[in-house]
């Protein structure tokens, strides 16, 4: 399934736009883009919902038939317990998270050991967990930590243009994780020269238009074919205003669809 996650809407909900984005409203724009699945993803004003608010959110979700999944950073056993709550409040399948959180940074045995003590709970309630690949932590070193513990409901959220930062190739980081994933961020990246006489930037581009070979990671993985839900996220830089940061924002969000839907 094709979805929309909060970097999809990162501009939108910032405080730089005269009127920031709700999650509701995220919600309802990512209906009106006849998609079905959305993903929050480090969006800090969950963990700050109470009760109320929370169950206001996950029913404006199932009235608009949305599909939610959760995002988070860190493995700490009270963190990932706390994200299972809250995937029972949104009756969402699947958590993703990162090793590293702003306040911790495990050691593999240290991160092994807070994944063995949280699994249970998810083997339980049938909650995936999936741990995203990105530039602190090595794909292999991922890969070897998910097939050392060897749980049903651990895996991988595939995100190959950031492990660009750590010197990895996109296309390796695919071939090594692709029999464990459990969820795929897309999103298209490219280098850009710098004014000047040397040195370069990594950042996002328009789907279809940077280097990232989608079709490779379709023939890969088969997320279709194994119903690993695809979440659109960006990496957009600021336009200069927050009129033309939102546009093309918008405007990246209904590209990037149109293009997974034309290679279904």
């Amino acid at each position: 399934m094709i979805g929309l996650g909060t970097y999809a809407f990162f501009w939108q909900h910032s405080d730089l736009v005269d009127e920031p984005l709700s999650l509701t409203g995220a919600f309802e724009a990512t209906k009106a883009q006849s998609v079905d699945l959305f993903q929050i993803c480090d969006y800090a004003p969950l963990e700050a919902m109470d009760d109320h608010e929370l169950a206001d959110a996950a029913a404006a979700a199932r009235d608009l038939g949305l599909t939610i999944e959760l995002g988070t950073k860190g493995v700490e056993p009270d963190r990932l317990a706390r994200f299972l709550d809250l995937a029972a409040r949104f009756d969402a399948g699947l958590v993703r998270s990162m090793l590293y959180s702003p306040e911790t940074r495990p050691t593999l045995t240290q991160a092994e050991e807070w994944l063995r003590a949280a699994l249970p709970a998810y083997e339980a309630s049938g909650v995936d967990l999936a741990l995203e690949t990105y530039e602190q932590v090595s794909t292999a070193e991922l890969v070897a930590l998910i097939g050392s513990i060897d749980s049903p409901r651990l895996g991988v959220c595939l995100d190959p243009a950031n492990v660009v930062a750590r010197l990895e190739r996109p296309r390796d980081c695919v071939e090594q994780t692709a029999p464990l994933v459990k969820n795929v961020h897309v999103k298209d990246f490219a280098f850009a020269r710098q004014p000047g006489w040397v040195g370069f930037t990594y950042g996002g581009a328009a789907m279809g238009e940077g280097l990232h070979d989608y079709p490779h990671l379709l023939q890969t993985v088969r997320p279709r074919e194994r119903g690993v839900n695809e979440v659109v996220e960006h990496w957009l830089s600021w336009q200069g205003d927050a009129e033309t940061t939102v546009r093309t924002e918008r405007e990246w969000t209904r590209t990037t669809i149109e293009y997974l839907r034309s290679h279904s």
